[in-house]
């Protein structure tokens, strides 16, 4: 299987043209080569990528027939990621919930729900 069909199969990237794209930019390295898109993966080859400033490694234990569900997973990869790659993600997300100021945004359950009694009590 191609390395970009295999990324865009075990749900690294969103779309297929996106996993491409990161290939052509050089984000993903294959045993520590850079490769192409068309590049055929084999069990065992460890596939390190970079995404959102967040340098990724797998193993390949097994190839897929198409894209499969997340609890899958497992017995398609091991994932190797060092763990400052890890808590560097964590860190990021807690930022990002951090800055976001409050009421913007799409509105939690709780908003949702007191702005469907507050329409309800106009009418």
């Amino acid at each position: 299987m191609r390395v970009d069909k295999y990324l865009w199969c075990i749900r690294k990237y969103k779309t297929r043209s996106q996993a491409t794209d990161a290939l052509k930019k050089s984000r993903v390295r294959v045993n520590d080569e850079p490769v192409k898109a068309s590049r055929e993966i084999k069990i065992g080859d460890r596939i390190a990528f970079k995404k959102d400033t967040i340098e990724f490694e797998i193993e390949v234990l097994g190839i897929p027939k198409s894209r499969v569900g997340a609890k899958l997973l497992p017995e398609l990869i091991k994932e190797v990621t060092r763990p400052e790659e890890l808590e560097k993600r964590e860190f990021i997300n807690l930022m990002h919930k951090l800055n976001r100021p409050r009421g913007t945004g799409r509105p939690t359950k709780k908003e949702r729900r007191d702005l469907g009694d507050f329409m309800d009590l106009e009418e």
